[in-house]
């Protein structure tokens, strides 16, 4: 039985730029390829189902959405038994979603004999969710535009990471909502000096430099956000964050063993770290 992984995302900045007559907001972020993954199973069947940790899935699940859009690109209606392992939290900032619906993709091609090229892939997965097409490339890279515009960064560098997602995660609409509503101060981002210091691995520069234009609504809604980013300095990270709509709280450290001392000492906190490359 193939075996995808499904590898989540984290967002070292992310700026709200404008708004497209339909409503989308155009987007500035800097994100990399994390350690942390669901696994997904793929085997051929005559119908399409999907399993969730063993239950079943509800219909608009990304990963059903991206054999149904797979399948309308073809033409015919193919089927597949797709089982979820599922470890990235939801509602949490890190792409889970996304990040399954990109391996699903990947799957349903290859075991549909589909054979679509990557951009053909990409332009089906930016329809699916704005995440998609970085998810489909991994790595560590600029993103613009509404997910489309996606420029690879050299020199991605393996850091430890500690994640706490307080709450049980926020909605994505309501956080741009409430930006949208306006009162948030505009952030400054220098996304190319970011990117240098996130390759560089200076995680002094990179507590200066990130920005998250979401992080002040955030916050206003679970407060709890701005406590665990001051928690995770004083812990010792270099860097800390909230990574793209929340709630996840995101601290970067210079060695594993600083980051796990921290893990130990929050509870529900994840270890992990960011990975250099392509990991499509």
């Amino acid at each position: 039985m193939p075996i995808y992984h499904a590898f989540a995302k984290i967002n070292w900045a992310l700026n709200i730029v404008g708004r497209r007559a339909d409503g989308y907001h155009l987007l500035d972020m800097l994100m990399q390829t994390i350690e942390l993954h669901d696994t997904l199973h793929v085997e051929p069947a005559g119908a399409l189902s999907l399993t969730v940790n063993g239950a079943s899935a509800e219909e608009d699940n990304l990963i059903l959405r991206a054999a149904r859009a797979l399948n309308a690109h073809a033409g015919r209606e193919r089927g597949a038994k797709l089982s979820l392992e599922k470890r990235v939290p939801a509602r949490a900032g890190l792409g889970g979603g996304s990040a399954d619906c990109a391996a699903a993709l990947r799957a349903l091609n290859a075991l549909w004999g589909l054979d679509y090229p990557d951009a053909k892939l990409l332009e089906i997965g930016l329809s699916l969710g704005a995440d998609v097409p970085f998810c489909l490339t991994g790595g560590l890279a600029r993103v613009s535009g509404i997910g489309e515009g996606i420029a690879p960064v050299a020199n991605a560098p393996s850091i430890p990471l500690v994640l706490v997602t307080p709450g049980g995660g926020l909605s994505t609409g309501a956080v741009f909502s409430l930006w949208d509503a306006g009162g948030f101060p505009e952030v400054e981002l220098d996304t190319a000096a970011l990117a240098d210091a996130v390759a560089r691995r200076d995680l002094l520069a990179v507590d200066r430099l990130c920005a998250n234009a979401l992080t002040a609504p955030a916050v206003s809604l679970m407060p709890q956000i701005g406590r665990l980013i001051d928690g995770m300095r004083a812990l010792g990270a270099g860097a800390a964050f909230m990574t793209g709509s929340g709630s996840t709280v995101v601290g970067a450290f210079d060695a594993e063993p600083a980051a796990r001392a921290a893990a130990e000492r929050l509870p529900g906190a994840i270890l992990t770290r960011t990975l250099p490359g392509n990991f499509a």
